[in-house]
This record gives structure tokens, sequence and C-alpha cells, in this order.
């Protein structure tokens, strides 16, 4: 008897329907053709085991299984459930005419139960596209997939559950979702905030510019100045995300697996942090079967690279294509995937190899050339896309130990919020632009217009300070960020010379 049942692969952040046919006949053996790969391959073990402990068996008959369509390679252990389900039908050993209206999918344990998949959130999009009318997956994932309306979820735990649900009609529980009240409410807890912060004013400020323009920005301080610690409550200063950004995040994490238990859609912009042994492929994706890399799950959030000149600089220059893009390409000779990465950078680094460079009581120093030599990894057209330098001094004992807590992150998120929505209205006509950061060099002739003292200000600093030409644009981008949160249209002295301030890097004795 010939069956088919549907499960789903997933390539990219996209999921593609399989129709799994399954054939039971005279003879005997175990055929599984499709472009498996060896975790499906390795089904018929977990099968065996599952169906004898629910009291059900594995026929000892021919059975071939064809995996439609059999050119797309095949991954992971998410097509047990659909198999088993397919035997049981095959075999006689249940009766499910409906069965063809549900994308099934769940990995066995040998008792029966069901462990957690990878991609439930794309599966059930494509599921919805194509008409099905429900989606069965184990119980861990059920929230991610409820999240999309208009199609029956149903969590299961063990595939007993499945198997009365089809052979005898005994209801299974769909799982409904109000998602924007779950997504809101999310919004109002951020973990981490910024009234835990003593001190810091002046940087706690420049995040705030930073987070209303979109601008990568780099901390630079000795150990212990608490540069890691304002790096992680910057997401909670972003404007909260929108459900269209809200689920294409929760898209990219679920693709691998990154969605917490029990949790629907994600509300906080995601927060990476990778270690600086990271390679290339780990950083931007890729792989023989490609998977999201670190900039794609910080997808609409914040990356993080602590100790910036530690990174190899292989993997910093692949980053530079995507932070102009906003996107990633990934091509395979077969298939070419595509992942988002519109990503605030946020780095640090200590001054010097010793960390505590022009600091007069630290006894450790280090030479010109040592110097040089560490800044020297960082290279030009990376610190081109960083329109923030900002030097974090320790905190004085007396700031430590005020009991007065500092503006929380609500506060700063509302005058961000606003400044944003000013950025929106003023490029409503582009599709590539959002914030300032991304403004092209048209525009901010355009946009950042100088009245005579401003350009005079300016040109006296560039001077003075020895700064960069690649400072000039930078500087008006800032400055125009920082008029925004005035509420100023027009950009003043006031808001060109705090911009000044944000360009360390740019002045002689930093960078040769």
């Amino acid at each position: 008897m010939l069956v088919k049942v549907y499960g789903s692969a997933v390539f990219g952040v996209e999921a593609t329907t399989i129709t799994v046919e399954v054939n039971v006949d005279t003879g005997i053996g175990y055929h599984l053709v499709g472009l498996p790969d060896i975790a499906v391959k390795e089904s018929s073990f977990r099968i065996a085991a599952a169906l004898k402990n629910v009291g059900r068996s594995l026929p000892g008959k021919k059975i071939t299984i064809n995996m439609a369509p059999a050119d797309l390679r095949k991954e992971g252990s998410a097509y047990d459930l659909t198999f088993a389900m397919g035997i049981l039908m095959a075999s006689g050993q249940i009766k499910a005419t409906n069965i063809g209206d549900f994308i099934i999918m769940g990995e066995l344990s040998l008792d029966g139960s069901l462990q957690p998949i990878k991609g439930a959130l794309p599966i059930a999009i494509k599921a919805k596209e194509e008409g099905f009318k429900g989606f069965i997956l184990p119980k861990q994932n059920v929230k991610e997939a409820a999240i999309v309306s208009g199609i029956d979820v149903y969590g299961i735990e063990n595939i007993d559950e499945i198997i009365r649900f089809f052979d005898k009609g005994e209801p299974l529980e769909k799982t409904i979702i109000d998602t924007r009240k779950e997504f809101y409410h999310e919004l109002e807890n951020p973990e981490h905030d910024f009234a835990d912060v003593k001190g810091q004013e002046s940087i706690k400020r420049c995040m705030e510019i930073a987070a209303a323009g979109g601008h990568n920005i780099i901390l630079i301080g000795p150990p212990g100045s608490g540069k890691t610690m304002l790096a992680k409550r910057l997401p909670s200063i972003l404007p909260p995300m929108t459900l269209h950004e809200a689920l294409e995040t929760t898209k990219i994490h679920s693709v691998v697996g990154r969605v917490k238990e029990n949790v629907g859609l994600m509300a906080h912009r995601p927060f990476r942090s990778p270690h600086h042994t990271i390679s290339d492929v780990a950083l931007v994706g890729g792989g023989a079967y490609p998977q999201p890399g670190e900039i794609s799950l910080s997808h609409n959030g914040v990356l993080f690279l602590d100790e910036l000149p530690e990174f190899k600089r292989s993997v910093l220059e692949v980053m530079r294509q995507p932070l102009e893009d906003r996107e990633v390409t990934i091509s395979r000779a077969k298939f070419t995937v595509t992942y988002p990465s519109s990503f605030m950078l946020v780095a640090s680094m200590n001054p010097s190899p010793s960390g505590y460079f022009n600091d007069p009581g630290s006894p450790m120093t280090s030479s010109p050339s040592e110097m040089q030599r560490y800044m020297g990894k960082i290279s030009g057209p990376l610190l081109d896309r960083i329109d923030i330098h900002i030097e974090v001094t320790p905190v004085p004992f007396e700031k430590l130990s005020e009991d007065r807590r500092g503006e929380s992150s609500k506060e700063i998120r509302k005058r961000v919020t606003t400044a944003r929505q000013k950025q929106t209205e003023r490029f409503a006509e582009n599709e590539k632009v959002h914030y300032n950061a991304q403004m092209s060099v048209k525009q901010i002739r355009e946009h950042c217009a100088l009245d005579a003292s401003s350009m005079n200000l300016l040109k006296i600093a560039m001077e003075r300070l020895n700064l960069s030409a690649r400072a000039y644009d930078r500087i008006l981008k800032v400055s125009r960020t920082i008029a925004d949160l005035e509420g100023e249209k027009d950009i003043k002295g006031a808001h060109i010379s705090e911009a000044i301030q944000y360009r360390s890097l740019d002045r002689e004795g930093w960078l040769g």
C-alpha cells in the first residue's frame, strides 16, 4: 500500500514542503531515498524502538520511503514522526483519511516521546501559504509555530497521542496565542537596564545618540571601566521591534534552533557577543550546508565584539560588506542563500596591549611599536564604518557607592524612539535608508547643511585635532542625530562640537 505524508525542509530562512511517500510491499528491507543525510537514515532504529514501546511495530516487510523533491538534500532527525505515521498507515495498522491535510514533524525518542525540532516558524508560515489545515509538532516548539494565524497548531508529547488522534478520533489540544498581547507584555520588561549603571553619564549620552541614529560605536577604555556592562544595555534603549521585525528575527533564530523553549515571538532585540576566537564562517554564516552566522543572529539587534584587536583580521574584514549591504549572500554550486544582517555594531577595546595607555597610575606601559602593531589590527575600512569612538574611564569610588539610581532604559528609549520617528519621516521616499547612519554622501549634503559659524567651527576642529578626512562625514551624521534628539530642524554649533568629541581614534597619536 502507498501512502503520502507531508513534512518540511528549511533552506536559508524559508521552508520547502517535502512529500514523504511510503510504500510497504512483500519482501524484507528498509530503503530510504531522496538525498537524506546520516541523521535521516538513522531514523529506522528510533522509529522501530518508539513504535514497539507504544504497542505498535515496524512491519517485517519491504519498506520504501521516498522524500520528494528527491534532488534537495534533507537534514536532521525531524522526519522521524513523518516516517512513523506513513509506515503505520501503509502497513494498515491505523486509518487516517485526512492525514494529507497536515504537516507532521518531530524527532522520536526510543520511548515514543518527542524532541524539539529546528525551523518550526518558517515551516508553519509555508504550511499556511500552501493551504494545509494543521501542523503537528513537538510541544516544546508549539508556541513558536502558533505565532502564525490561519493554521491549526497542535503540540504533542508522545507519538501515541497522534496515533489516537488519527485512528480513533481523539482530539488534540489546539494552541492559540494572542501574539500582540504576548509581544507587548515582553517589551515592557527588559532584562538589562541603564538604571543599574553608576556614573558614566557621558557614555550613556553617547549610547543614546548611537541608538537614535543607528550608529556603529567603539568603546575604548582600560579593563573594568564598564564597557561590556554598557554594551549589554544598549538593546534596552533601541526603539521597540515592530511585529514585522520580531517575526523576521524569530524566523532566523528558529532556523538554528535558538528560540527558547515555550517562547513564541522574540520581543527583545537580540544581543550577540561572539568570542574573539570565532571563525569567518561562524561570524557571517555558511558551511557545507549553510546556516546563519552571528551577524544574522544579531539582525535587528546588536553585535558586540569585545576586545576588537584580538579578533583575527580576516574575520573583521568579512564584516565589511554585510555592514554596508545589511545582508549576506552565501553561494554554493547548487544554490544561493541570502540571510538578512541589519545590526548595530558595538565594539570595545583596551587602549593598548597592557590596557593602561596614558594612565599615570599604572606601572604597565607599551612601547610605540607595540602600540602601532596593536592598533594596526583594525583596518581603516572597518573603522570607516564606525561613526562614534568614545573613551571610557573607570568609575570613581564615590559614584560606585552612592545609592541614587540612574535614568532608566524606558525613559531613554522614549527619546530615542521620537528621534527615530523623525528619521523615518525624513527618509520615507527611500526604501534603503531608515536612519541617519545609513545616509549616503548625497543625503548628507541635503540633510546636514551647516551655517557659516558651524562650518567654521568644524574647520578649526579638523585642523587643530588633525582629524582625518573620513571623520568629516561621520561628524555630520552624528550631529544630525544629536539635532534630532534635541528636536532641532537645523544642525547648530553645539551639535557639531559634541559630535567632534566622538572621534577619538581619528586624532593624531591614536592611529598613524
